[in-house]
């Protein structure tokens, strides 16, 4: 499964653990309909749950005139799941992670999801 399919569904499955509070192992085998997990959905769902509380901090240390709490589901986890990228995953550039957080804005967010998410990530590599 290449990378950007794989973002796809680890970023569906994230937003489902944050919604309902769900297990990470028991939502990707629900969502996936199996216990075959693509090894990178694995490292992404696992990392961002389990790295949840650094990330949000991080997140919370790059907004301007906005909470955390203000974020919308979607955007929160799409930030989520691209800062887990950049922070601990080392053979990811940084520039692939945003790039494909905001491809997942505009497929997933409203209108100006895209550019919430560029203006934050971007904030990172200063």
């Amino acid at each position: 499964m290449k990378r950007h399919e794989a973002r796809k569904i680890a970023f569906q499955i994230l937003f489902q653990i944050d919604i309902n509070d769900a297990d990470p192992v028991k939502a990707m085998e629900d969502f996936l309909e199996t216990s075959d997990i693509d090894p990178f959905i694995q490292i992404l769902v696992k990392g961002v749950n389990a790295k949840k509380q650094e990330i949000d901090e991080i997140i919370k240390s790059h907004l301007k005139n906005w909470t955390i709490e203000r974020i919308a589901s979607t955007e929160k986890t799409i930030l989520r799941l691209a800062v887990f990228e950049m922070k601990y995953v080392d053979d990811i550039p940084a520039g692939v992670s945003i790039n494909e957080a905001v491809e997942l804005a505009h497929v997933f967010g409203d209108d100006g999801s895209g550019k919430f998410v560029n203006g934050v990530l971007s904030k990172l590599t200063d």
